[in-house]
Order: C-alpha cells, then structure tokens, then sequence
C-alpha cells in the first residue's frame, strides 16, 4: 500500500496542466483542502469589507494577489502543498521544478536553532557602563520574574516567557557610551513583536529606578540571531559540470554584495509569497535576514551551495521569525485556510518550511543561470502576461502566445512591443480572410 507521501507526490504529477476546478480536486483528495475551502475558493476568496476595518486604517477595500500552490514539496520527509502569494512569473513553477528535481536526487532537512527573540531597552548616554552593567547583571532575576509576572504570563503558561536579560555597549562615536538591554524571550507560536514591546516598556521604570540612567527607547529587534532556521539540501547523481557551476554561482554571492543583494532577493522569492499567504510580516522576516546577512562585515548571501565528491550540499540559514496565532494569521480567512493546508502545528514548522522553499527556489535561480540563462524560461512563463498586456481577447491568445514563444526562441528574448505587432498581425490577417 502506498504511504501518505507517494500518494500526494503521485496527485502532483501534470499538476501545473491541470484546469484550476481539477486542481482544486486533486488537493481535496491528497488533504490539503477540505471541500468548505474548495467553496471558498470558487467564489472568490471573499473576505467582508468590515474585517478590513479592523486590520488597517482609512480603508478603501482590497488588493488581491493570485494565490496558486507549489507541489512537489518533500521536507523532513512529509511531503507539502506549499501555498503561495504572489504576482511574479515564473516563482511557483521555478519551486515546483526544482522540489521535483530535489526529491528525485536528495532531501531537504530543517533544524531550528534557539527560541528567543529580542527586545532592546536604549540607555542614548550611560555615565558609567561598568556600573550599569553590574546593577543588570544584580537585578536580572528580579526583573525577569516581573516581567513574567506581570506582562508575559499568557506565554510562561504555554512555556515561554522572558529567559534572560543582557547588556551591550553601544559605540557612539563621541567617545561616550551607549548602553542597550536585551531581553530575551521565548514567543511560543506567536511571532512577538506586541509582547516584547510590553516586556521592554514594563521594565523601563524599574531600570531608571535602580540605574538612575535615563532609558531612551524600547522597542524588538528583527535582527534575532538568537532564534535561526536552517534548512540543508543534500543531493546525488548530479552532473559534475553543473555541480561546479552552482558551486562557483554561490561562491559569487558569497564575495560580491552587488550579487548577493539579487541571489537574497531570490530566495526571498521563494519566502515572501508564503508569509504573504499566512498572513505573516514579510517585511520583518525582511530586514532581519538582510541584517544577518551583513554579520560578516559585508553583505553576503544567506545560502551557500558547495561540490563535497559526488555529492551537491546547499545550506540555507537566517533569522525567520513567524506566528501561526493573533493577527491577521487567525482572523483573515485565506491565511487560516493557507495554515492548514500546511498542516503546521507549531510556528518554527512554519519557519522551516519556508527556509526549505527559499533554499530550493535558490537553486532553481543557479541551475538556470548557469545553463540556459534566466531570461529563457522566465520570459517563456512571462509570454501570458504580455499576451494581456497587449489587449489580445480569449480566442487571440493561443495565436499570439504560440507565435510570441517562436519569437523567444529565435531570438532570445521578447518585449510587449513584440505582443503588440504580432496581434496586429493576426487582427489583419483574420480581416482579410474575412469575406
């Protein structure tokens, strides 16, 4: 009898050629939807205006982005739906390839490492850093068991809550001290951003009253090197030649920032739209992995692909700090749906998941650059898009698609100017067959 894997890699095979009513089938039966979020998504995906009132301010309504799915997904052995987010060409098919590519030669394995993430408490000018340090240090204990008292019970009851308390020197560059507390605390399955806020503005009058120092701001960090995701390829059976051109591609991400900046973003590819669809602050998760990826003193990619013998190793690894509960991620209806299409129990599940895509869609970007070129098979996928762009109508666009792929082809690249001269052409050859 086939396992549970086997059988959702087997309702993924020609997923992509699927009409969108069989796709949302296939999920169904493979348990990644249930038949009310089926009804769901026919009709729209409507969310009530009223629930926008309460997300934001001054509401005018909604913006919506195509929600799609990518398939072929095995991490840690359980096999995924990974729902996604996201208006860019060529993102989801690009994961979808590549997770295929990934499962047939290797795995994908994810760790986590550390729990807590960080507030600061800003002292601008400490009069003496050494004293401030030892009266912390003194009262650490106190402070953490008021914190936890007071402010973080709800998460000391599910077993997180504020750990542990240091301080950091700040260089000012005047020659004077700058002092910043960090607390750290374990956020269980929320990402919080709230709760450590409070932590740190509860513990502002307690500091100044030991202290006599004057605190200047608290607020979270989103660098959290305290709390990483590590996801790990591992793959065989590979093209020596195609091995040494990833590794060399990742080497080049690794020593050039203006390279680094475009091979982060293309992982962040492959992050952003899940964050996007489970309601999650992508643009935390953001700058906290761009801030680690400077760690070195210089900007470097967050992946790191290498050549051991016969085997192709990559290694993804940042902060990804995220919720499955408050917020958006339990009151908009679609991100509740996305949660449970990736069945997640726990917020670093969530993390690892999209450490994984993130990595996978990074090796995607350098088996294509480093082979056929980038343009060729984004601008392939992109063919839909100026096929509209163009004005074509429903009947037009097999026509202009078929002959815009020819022009790609030939010529190695395409452009909307293209899409437009071959639709007026057909528009003229159709006029003349007419009698």
């Amino acid at each position: 009898m086939a396992s549970k894997v086997d059988r959702m890699q087997e309702l993924f095979q020609g997923f992509s050629k699927l009409a969108r009513e069989e796709r949302l089938i296939r999920l169904i039966e493979m348990g990644a939807l249930t038949s009310e979020d089926a009804r769901f998504l026919r009709a729209g995906a409507q969310v009530p205006i009223e629930l926008a009132e309460k997300f934001i301010e001054n509401v005018l309504g909604y913006f919506q982005l195509p929600l799609g799915v990518a398939t072929n997904f095995e991490i840690d052995g359980e096999s995924y739906a990974i729902p996604m987010a996201v208006e860019e060409t060529s993102i989801i098919a690009a994961a979808s390839k590549t997770a295929k590519w990934v499962r047939e030669h290797g795995h994908i394995k994810t760790e986590t490492i550390g729990r807590e993430i960080i507030g600061q408490i800003q002292i601008a000018k400490v009069s003496d850093y050494k004293r401030f340090v030892q009266i912390v240090k003194s009262f650490e204990a106190q402070w953490v068991e008021l914190a936890n008292t007071d402010v973080a019970h709800g998460l000391v009851a599910r077993g997180g809550g504020v750990k542990r308390i240091e301080v950091r020197r700040v260089d000012r560059g005047d020659g004077g001290d700058m002092a910043v507390i960090h607390v750290y605390a374990d956020p269980c399955d929320a990402m919080g951003a709230n709760i450590i806020n409070q932590v740190c503005e509860y513990l502002k009058l307690p500091v100044e009253s030991v202290t006599g120092e004057k605190v200047t701001m608290c607020i979270l960090s989103n660098l959290v090197d305290s709390r990483l995701t590590r996801a790990h390829i591992e793959m065989t059976g590979l093209d020596p030649e195609l091995m040494e051109k990833i590794e060399e591609a990742s080497l080049f991400a690794q020593m050039d920032p203006y390279r680094a900046a475009t091979n982060n973003k293309g992982v962040l590819n492959g992050i952003d739209p899940i964050l996007i669809a489970t309601g999650n602050d992508w643009r935390a998760v953001e700058a906290g992995v761009h801030a680690y990826a400077t760690q070195t003193g210089q900007y470097r990619s967050i992946t790191r692909w290498r050549r051991e013998k016969n085997r192709l190793v990559g290694l993804f690894e940042a902060p990804v700090i995220l919720g499955i509960v408050g917020g958006v991620t339990t009151l908009h209806p679609t991100a509740k749906m996305c949660l449970r299409m990736l069945r997640v129990e726990h917020a670093e599940d969530l993390s690892r998941i999209c450490a994984s895509v993130g990595l996978v869609q990074n090796l995607g970007a350098l088996r294509a650059l480093t082979t056929v070129g980038i343009i060729e098979g984004h601008m392939k996928l992109h063919i839909k898009n100026l096929t509209l762009g163009a004005g074509a109508t429903e009947r037009e666009m097999p026509f202009v698609q078929k002959r815009l792929e020819e022009i790609l082809s030939l010529h190695k690249r395409i452009s909307l100017s293209h899409a437009i001269e071959v639709l007026k052409e057909f528009r003229s050859q159709r006029a003349r067959e007419l009698p």
